[in-house]
């Protein structure tokens, strides 16, 4: 049986992963901060399938930590076929907060953490000749809307950067870059998403079945749903000086 590794695999988009891949056979390793959450969540999932479910308690924030979920990625008598960086969290605040505390944080769980288990899975998957990879990013990397998108362009430009260290090695690297997607992430972030028209809005189960799919067909960026695939080809080759207006009115709505 494959296994696949998830980071913040009991909420929203990993959660998610974890139910279709669980229905895809794998069997799992959870990765959260909650053991309690955790082991929750990892019976619920035993109930419904007949896959194994494995539960690490972890702080990506705490490299230590990080360290120990990459040591299980390296574990060469416990191979992982499939790793899903999803961990990360939502940001409110704007670039001038002198408190840079929950900014620092997310570059702890969003970017290094990504560094250190993308790194570790690499190495494995690539000393076996197989693997996958997939970096949840967001669409607002294209974007220029605080620090959350430049966190987010960091990821993508990441997973651009391994696929091509990857390239014929049989291990695919697949950025996963979302719109506005319906999970408590927003809520949690104290995000106000009001605003957003309903058209905008993907579903999580149609959003991790395209990831699956663009990841089995190694393509590096997925951006699920034609819509957001047309509004960010557009913000791919518009000038720069467009993109800061169109993402200062943005930002103004959030808040």
């Amino acid at each position: 049986m494959p296994t696949a590794l998830i980071t913040g695999g009991t909420a929203g988009i990993g959660a998610e992963f974890a139910r279709q891949l669980a229905d895809r056979g794998y069997d799992l390793v959870l990765v959260a901060r909650d053991e309690a959450r955790l082991q929750e969540y990892a019976d619920e999932l035993r109930d419904a399938t007949a896959v194994d479910v494995e539960i690490l308690a972890a702080d990506l924030a705490d490299r230590e930590q990080t360290l120990r979920v990459a040591a299980r990625l390296e574990d060469a008598d416990r191979p992982i076929h499939m790793l899903v960086n999803n961990a990360g969290f939502g940001l409110r605040s704007t670039l001038l907060e002198s408190d840079t505390s929950i900014d620092e944080r997310a570059l702890d769980v969003m970017c290094r953490a990504v560094l250190i288990l993308a790194g570790a899975a690499a190495r494995a998957m690539k000393e076996r000749g197989r693997g996958t990879i997939i970096n949840v990013s967001s669409t607002a990397g294209f974007m220029a809307m605080g620090h959350y998108s430049a966190v987010k362009a960091w990821v993508t430009a990441y997973t651009e950067s391994l696929a091509t260290q990857l390239k014929g090695t049989g291990v695919t690297v697949t950025a996963l870059c979302p719109g506005w997607v319906k999970t408590e992430f927003h809520e949690r972030a104290n995000i106000n998403a009001a605003s957003i028209p309903d058209f905008a809005w993907i579903d999580k189960t149609l959003l991790v079945r395209q990831a699956i799919t663009d990841a089995e067909k190694g393509r590096v960026i997925s951006i699920p749903s034609i819509g957001w695939k047309v509004a960010m080809g557009a913000a791919r080759i518009l000038p720069r000086p467009v993109i800061r207006l169109i993402s200062g009115k943005l930002t103004s709505k959030r808040h």
